[in-house]
């Protein structure tokens, strides 16, 4: 039987604001979160260190490991937020086999704001320079993904705003 738990998959290229959603969600909701980044193997952070952009074959076992972490925290009965570039079609798919409803929750914004964003984190291992590779390999949120619940927000707006959009438009007050 599939759980009833949810699952907020906080989506976008870098820079979108993923993690400040995601905490902020996950402080109003009071549900566990997680860093997709926390599950990529060192090797992988170290080649986006380097500049060099994961392929599929770099992020096939970083999803497997992400979505055996949303049905690990769904047999626990926990609803949660999760942040994940989830630029595929296919990568979502893989994800939203995971138990419970997972919803995308995607953050778009214009290419400019973004590399703004990126330039201005502190600490964090994602250089500017792989934005355009996030860009060239995003699929937009499908008609079929939007029927299921997940939005597109639009990232200009402040944190606060867009929290209140995701509880309101998914009745989770």
């Amino acid at each position: 039987m599939k759980s009833t738990a949810t699952h907020l998959v906080v989506m976008g290229v870098a820079g979108s604001g993923k993690s400040t959603l995601a905490e902020s969600l996950s402080h109003r909701l009071d549900w566990p979160m997680a860093e997709a980044d926390e599950f990529h193997p060192a090797a992988n952070i170290a080649k986006m260190n380097s500049g060099t952009p994961l392929d599929d074959d770099d992020r096939w076992p970083w999803l497997h490991a992400i979505r055996e972490w949303i049905t690990v925290q769904a047999s626990e009965g926990n609803s949660t937020v999760l942040t994940c570039s989830a630029l595929k079609h296919s990568y979502r798919d893989l994800l939203a086999e995971a138990d419970g409803n997972v919803v995308f929750l995607h953050l778009d914004g214009r290419k400019e704001l973004l590399h703004d964003r990126i330039g201005s984190r502190k600490g964090h291992f994602m250089p500017p320079t792989l934005l355009p590779s996030q860009l060239a390999t995003l699929e937009p949120l499908t008609s079929s993904e939007l029927s299921k619940g997940s939005l597109r927000l639009d990232i200009s707006k402040s944190p606060e705003e867009l929290v209140e959009e995701v509880v309101t438009v998914l009745h989770l007050a």
